[in-house]
């Protein structure tokens, strides 16, 4: 895909790869339109970038504001041409320390945001013949870790939303990417990890907001399935499908660093 001149809509893009995302987005000529709950990030956001990007705020929690505004978006652009389902936090706690309400606020922002705006976007694309999926996932929705259900849990509905919408949208001319990053140097960590703990754990492996963007623009662009990142990462999660008992019996020593 020639991505001069797409309109490309970002969930949660006012810090991390959201906001990474935009600003690789702007230097390959396309349009982005930055959304996020925050009013205030968004317009520094758009001081840094002036004219290039488009911000609306709407929480994807909110499925008459998350309707509203991307009406808006087609209507101001004509269309959206990619949907980066972005925005998604995670806290990571012992199943019995994590209150239910929690597990239900990871699952409304990370699965059932993202089924709200496809909903919104979708018909669109459908009319149109073409357009582009692309749903922030996780490694943690291939593999499960200690003090990681709920994450895990709302990142394995994100792959198995994405994996069943890419089969029913076959020979419709839109395509559904899912990226499943590791670790990445990004605020996501204030939330998930306030002590530091865990970031201190996987410092070695950390991936950058900037080598995470790049992996999206080239899945674009080639039209790829899904991308799993680091590499070492994703040899493990065809390890664990694979030789689960055993991948586990290694590999929780390893993995389990929260």
């Amino acid at each position: 895909m020639d991505l001069r001149n797409k309109i490309v809509v970002i969930t949660g893009g006012t810090s991390g790869i959201g906001a990474e995302m935009a600003r690789q987005f702007v230097k390959e000529g396309a349009i982005p339109v930055i959304t996020g709950r925050s009013l205030e990030r968004l317009q520094v956001m758009a001081e840094e970038f002036g004219d290039s990007i488009g911000i609306y705020a709407f929480d994807v929690r909110d499925e008459a504001s998350t309707q509203q505004a991307l009406e808006q978006i087609e209507q101001k652009y004509e269309t959206i041409d990619i949907l980066i389902n972005n925005a998604g936090f995670g806290v990571f706690e012992t199943f019995v320390d994590t209150p239910v309400d929690r597990f239900m606020d990871m699952m409304d922002v990370n699965y059932m945001g993202i089924v709200r705006c496809t909903k919104q976007v979708l018909p669109g694309m459908l009319k149109r013949g073409q357009g582009h999926i692309v749903n922030i996932a996780s490694i943690a929705g291939k593999m499960g870790t200690a003090k990681s259900t709920g994450y895990s849990a709302s990142k394995h509905a994100v792959l198995g939303l994405t994996n069943s919408l890419r089969q029913e949208l076959t020979g419709t001319g839109v395509k559904v990417t899912a990226i499943n990053p590791g670790p990445i140097d990004t605020p996501f960590f204030h939330t998930a990890d306030p002590t530091g703990n865990y970031v201190k754990n996987v410092k070695s492996f950390m991936l950058k907001p900037d080598k995470v963007a790049q992996v999206v623009i080239k899945a674009i662009k080639r039209g790829s399935a899904e991308r799993n990142i680091p590499n070492l990462f994703a040899v493990g999660v065809i390890m664990s499908q694979l030789f689960p008992r055993t991948f586990e019996r290694f590999a929780a020593r390893f993995l389990n660093k929260k």
